[in-house]
């Protein structure tokens, strides 16, 4: 019950966040926003839709192929399972509810607890290494290219975001790759909690992260006897990346009388976007994604559009596949009672 609770509360916060972010949108050029929507080519958007859910394939086709365990799992449950994680995803700060429901999931297939969050580990190491990679990218790209020349604060914000990115990867590999290092870190952290007395159990504490390092290790262990594996799956994620980066260049296409972006300026813009966003702790990070979408398209895009195309991005991008989770989460609950 105190899940379904949470659940609500999270989706009552979101929905009324999406309101205020649609007013201010919307109050300026209200007309001239409909307009530019109704005059958009449904065709581009069509092709839109199906970059997502190319994404989203290519996600589940990683996760499907890191469980060694087929009869236990199919490539249709993979794919059912990435969406209802998008659901998750949308409705936590920060995105930190999609990874322990998928790890549920992989449960109810079979899979022990230990083996599911090896998996859900792997394919985060997997998608952070991608996101780390197309994030050099786009800050060498826009380096030489000065794509951004309008919005300074939002650059320094975006390297910071890059730096996070980077440290958060490099974190996860040593904890995974090196037991002694963990385990010294631990201790130390241990020592100063048991001083200041955060835990009422120190001893329960210890197993309970001496448990999940093994976890980690293990999965390090998997990663070192399949590095084809390894290197086939980082670059399938920064393919899933491409076509997700994408989106707002095929938007633009399908909008009458405007065609002045390149592809390239689009992914690296929808790279930058996507690091701000990592900065706001607010479900699907609503506000910090929208204000950088439109500083950073705005170098592209005359700023009467730019509210359109963000409108439909976001919608395709984050509603949609959010609407779908949550649906086939609500199937997926009934068939589980």
């Amino acid at each position: 019950m105190e899940f379904v609770k949470n659940l609500r509360k999270n989706t009552i916060v979101l929905l009324l966040i999406t309101f205020v972010v649609l007013f201010f949108v919307l109050k300026d050029d209200f007309n001239d926003i409909i307009d530019t929507l109704f005059k958009m080519k449904y065709g581009f958007i069509a092709l839109a839709v199906l970059f997502v859910f190319i994404f989203l394939f290519i996600k589940a086709f990683i996760s499907y192929k890191t469980v060694k365990e087929k009869e236990k799992y199919s490539l249709l449950e993979a794919l059912k399972h990435t969406v209802i994680v998008q659901f998750f995803n949308g409705i936590t700060p920060f995105s930190t509810g999609g990874q322990p429901m998928e790890i549920y999931m992989l449960t109810k297939h079979d899979i022990s607890g230990s083996r599911a969050t090896s998996i859900v580990v792997q394919n985060f190491i997997f998608y952070q290494t991608a996101l780390v990679i197309f994030g050099i990218f786009a800050v060498v790209m826009n380096y030489f290219c000065e794509f951004f020349p309008k919005v300074p604060l939002l650059r320094e914000l975006v390297l910071l975001g890059f730096i996070i990115n980077t440290l958060v990867l490099l974190g996860i590999l040593l904890i995974a790759f090196s037991s002694r290092f963990t385990g010294f870190c631990l201790k130390m952290v241990l020592k100063i909690t048991k001083k200041i007395k955060v835990f009422k159990d120190n001893k329960k504490t210890k197993e309970k992260w001496e448990n999940r390092i093994k976890e980690f290790n293990s999965c390090a262990k998997e990663l070192k006897n399949r590095k084809l594996f390894f290197v086939s799956s980082v670059l399938l994620n920064i393919v899933s990346l491409a076509f997700f980066y994408a989106i707002p260049y095929i938007i633009v296409r399908g909008t009458p009388n405007l065609e002045n972006i390149t592809l390239i300026e689009s992914l690296v813009a929808s790279a930058y976007v996507l690091i701000i966003g990592s900065f706001v702790p607010i479900p699907g990070a609503s506000g910090g994604i929208e204000y950088g979408f439109l500083a950073f398209f705005g170098n592209f895009i005359p700023g009467k559009i730019t509210p359109a195309i963000l409108l439909v991005w976001r919608f395709i991008t984050y509603y949609l596949p959010m609407i779908i989770g949550g649906i086939l989460f609500s199937f997926d609950r009934g068939e589980s009672k």
